[in-house]
């Protein structure tokens, strides 16, 4: 199994360093983690991710954590530094699969049913997560987009890693958020595409042998060594087994090969594009002439209401 440096070593996140201050100040003033939690009407655990770097404070919070832990000045100092995006808390089954990401030369890429998270726009991605568990919370909804375009950083420039993606057709025809993102969302793929890093493949519904189960990653790192990860309804699947990886580059690569050309990939998505254009004008002059028949409605109403008389000047 490859070895990759993870941990509280000189290689650790700028939100480990903070939390494990927040650990050092509790412990100074003879805190456990349960008591700092009452005191801040916290779970236990809550605090507990904090100290790992897994969870952000609120800026409530941290005025909290500074007035109780006699640190205000130091942790808002460090508060400061944090690449909150990076450092933002994956579930478990998630967290080493970011961290193999975060340090790989390449990632080869199929993905079905929705965009990739390395290629969703923001608009896309916000439209996501309100949509799934964290719906009706929008503090939450924010940290998550922006872990995700945190993500992204690395790739999304000239000089990034490799990054070669394989969209199932289903992926730039399902409608997130409305006509109206995925314009955006088709415009950023044409955009991103344009990058010497970033090859864009559309897997077409017709004229396909293979076909593959669920989204999958294949990753390689500096040191040379490969990683597969695969996803089931609820959790992920990571493996550097030579027979797991093999057999799932060998299946990526002949859905590769079925897959129209880059240029005609691109096509598609501008294709798509077109479509969400008339879709996003359709429904905006559905919407005014919805407003026009209210106000129709409502000065009908108005004219059909009995007269007041007003009073005379003088009466």
């Amino acid at each position: 199994m490859a070895q990759r440096k993870t941990g509280h070593g000189p290689t650790a996140s700028s939100a480990i360093m903070f939390g494990e201050e927040i650990r050092h100040a509790r412990a100074a003033m003879g805190y456990r983690q349960e008591d700092l939690g009452r005191k801040m009407h916290l779970d236990r655990t809550v605090i507990s991710r904090m100290e790992g770097g897994r969870r952000k404070p609120s800026l409530e919070e941290l005025a909290q954590l500074g007035e109780l832990l006699n640190a205000t000045e130091l942790l808002t100092r460090l508060y400061g530094w944090v690449d909150w995006n990076a450092s933002i808390d994956h579930p478990d089954w998630f967290q080493e699969r970011a961290e193999l990401e975060a340090i790989a030369v390449g990632l080869r890429v199929y993905q079905d049913s929705l965009i990739h998270g390395l290629l969703q726009c923001e608009q896309y991605a916000r439209a996501l997560f309100a949509n799934g568990a964290s719906a009706g919370d929008p503090e939450r909804i924010e940290e998550l987009t922006r872990a995700r375009l945190g993500r992204q950083s690395r790739f999304l420039v000239p000089n990034g890693p490799l990054l070669l993606v394989i969209l199932d057709e289903s992926a730039i025809r399902t409608v997130v958020g409305g006509p109206g993102v995925m314009r955006r969302q088709m415009e950023h793929l044409l955009r991103v595409s344009q990058l010497p890093n970033i090859i864009i493949h559309v897997a077409p519904f017709s004229n396909r042998r293979t076909l593959l189960k669920t989204a999958m990653v294949l990753l390689e790192l500096p040191d040379g060594a490969r990683w597969v990860y695969s996803e089931s309804l609820d959790r992920g699947h990571l493996s550097d087994a030579p027979d797991a990886v093999v057999k799932h580059q060998r299946r990526y690569d002949q859905l590769r090969a079925e897959c129209p050309s880059e240029a005609d990939s691109l096509r598609l998505v501008a294709d798509a594009l077109e479509g969400y254009r008339d879709d996003e004008q359709q429904a905006r002059r559905s919407r005014l002439a919805e407003e026009q028949l209210q106000r129709g409605r409502r000065r009908g109403l108005h004219r059909g209401s009995p007269r007041i008389p007003r009073p005379r000047s003088g009466a």
